[in-house]
Parts: C-alpha cells; structure tokens; sequence
C-alpha cells in the first residue's frame, strides 16, 4: 500500500467531481469546486474520521469492499479504478472482457500485412479475421461461426485432420502449450457461458486433452515458433501473440532469421497474389488425378490446398 500516493489521488478526484454528478445538493455557501470529505465519505458508507485520514495518508489499508466503493463514489474510470486497487495494496479484480466483434483499426491493420501471415483470434481460440497469407497457412476459417465448433482449440483435440499441416514430432508440444493458454484464460472468466461449455466440452471428448489438463500447466502464448508443412516443404516461422484489452490475439507469423525462410515466404506470397494461376493449376491437378490416379500439387502451393 503506497500511503502518499493514494492519499493524493483521492484528493485529486475528489476535487474534480462536482456534486450534481453523483446526485447531491450543492447547497448554500460552498467553498470547494469539488465534493466535500464529509459527502464522499457518505456516498461511500465510511466514517468522516477514517476517510479524512485516508486523505492524510495515516489510515490502515482499506479493504477491497471500501476501494470498490471509493471508486463507484468518486466515478472513476475502469483505468483509473484498477489504479486504485493498486495504490490501496490489492490485487486488480478480474472484469468481463469477451468480446468477438473485431474493431476496424484490427482489421486494416491486417490488410496492411502482405508480406506475413496475421489472423485475430479470441482467448478461446475463435478465429475471427484472417489476411490471406494466414489463409494460405491455415486454410479459411472465417465462416463467421463463433459457437463451440468454431474454437481452433476444439478442432485440435477433437479432429485429427486439424493436425495435418503441423509436424508430427511437434504435436505434443503443440498440445501442452494449448492447454496451458487455455489454463490462464479460464482463470481470467471461469464461470463465462462459452469458456466453461469449451473447457467441460473438451474433458469429455477428449482424453488427451483431460490428462494436460490435470497437470495445471500454465503459460499464456506470447512468442513462439511454429512449423508448417507445404509443397514446398516445411516452412517455419516466428509466432508472435499480441494481446488487446478485449481479450482478443492479434497473432502475426514472420519468417525467422535467413535466405531460405523468406523465400519460402515470398513464394507463397506471390501465388496468394496469383489466383489465376492458382485456378489453373488446380484444373491441371484434377486432370493429371484423373489420368494417373495421382494428385501433383503445385510446388508453391501448401498440401491441404491440393
């Protein structure tokens, strides 16, 4: 608990806050702009005595019940009241923050990458937006579905088709670390409708999913590097997870350090740029299926678009 700090922050809201905003009189012969100890103190259910010396950073710490009403009083802001909690020496409460609705500024900020992979996803791995690198990598998982079946999550232990463009050798590491995400963002909304249906959902249908989840690993994704498998062989890239306060994971995959990675790339760039081509070669792969019995994919094209 910082005594001084909080003691000034008080004051200063309270100066700023007039009477008519939390419903009081301003009453006759009034010498403050802002609200009275005394009026703070009964909006808030506290003594004059301890909040006077809250002001005068002589009092014990306040218990998180007072903080929450010294914040409701003093009509603070959500910043401002988690600012709050941490002068007074208690931990930020934990507030609702799902949301699916990707704001403009994400979504051109997407169309700006043309030259790396980017997609937005929720914390339980709903795919929301994708460029059309990512859409090349991943395949199109923008149907606009944001039920149970949508969640990446989900697909990854309950459809093993969802596997086929991760290494074989990596899948278990792949598991662990979605599994410990996973654990950090039930812990932010455990009682929320669609964390708690994924999480019960996924100890029912899957075994391997129920065993990592026992282990109560944790670690929220941040950087990583992660292996896909294409015509062109496996291409890696570096993975890096960039939270928004709305729970939502801008995620943008870059090729690491070296000549080969980048030309991999840019050759995936070139024929996502080139869907002419990219037609062509699929009536040319039909063709050549039904002449042989064999598929031949493009060598710029990842497989599970063949």
């Amino acid at each position: 608990m910082d005594r001084v700090a909080l003691a000034e922050f008080l004051r200063r809201r309270r100066e700023v806050i007039s009477p008519s905003e939390v419903g009081l009189s301003p009453g006759q012969r009034r010498r403050t702009t802002g609200l009275r100890r005394e009026e703070v103190a009964q909006l808030t259910g506290m003594s004059v005595d301890y909040y006077s010396r809250l002001e005068q950073a002589r009092s014990t710490q306040p218990s998180p019940q007072m903080v929450r009403a010294l914040a409701r009083a003093l009509r603070l802001t959500e910043d401002e009241t988690d600012h709050l909690y941490r002068l007074a020496g208690h931990a930020v409460p934990d507030r609702p923050w799902h949301c699916l609705h990707v704001r403009p500024a994400l979504l051109f900020l997407l169309d700006q990458l043309h030259d790396a992979a980017a997609f937005v996803c929720s914390d339980t791995e709903i795919l929301l937006a994708q460029n059309d690198m990512a859409k090349l990598l991943m395949g199109d998982l923008g149907d606009g579905d944001t039920g149970l079946q949508a969640s990446m999550c989900w697909r990854w232990f309950t459809d093993p088709r969802s596997r086929d463009t991760i290494p074989a050798d990596e899948h278990s590491q792949h598991s662990r670390s979605r599994v410990a995400d996973l654990r950090a963002a039930w812990a932010r909304r455990p009682n929320d409708p669609d964390m708690r249906e994924l999480v019960d959902g996924l100890l029912k249908h899957s075994p391997e999913f129920a065993e990592l989840w026992t282990r109560h690993e944790v670690a929220v994704r941040r950087m990583h590097r992660k292996t896909f498998l294409t015509q062109v062989g496996p291409i890696t890239l570096d993975c890096e997870v960039l939270a928004t306060m709305d729970g939502q994971r801008l995620v943008v995959l870059t090729p690491p350090a070296g000549p080969r990675a980048w030309t991999s790339c840019a050759c995936s760039a070139w024929w996502v740029a080139n869907p002419s081509l990219r037609v062509e070669s699929s009536t040319v792969r039909k063709n050549s299926s039904a002449t042989t019995g064999t598929t031949t994919g493009s060598p710029l094209v990842p497989h599970w678009l063949t």
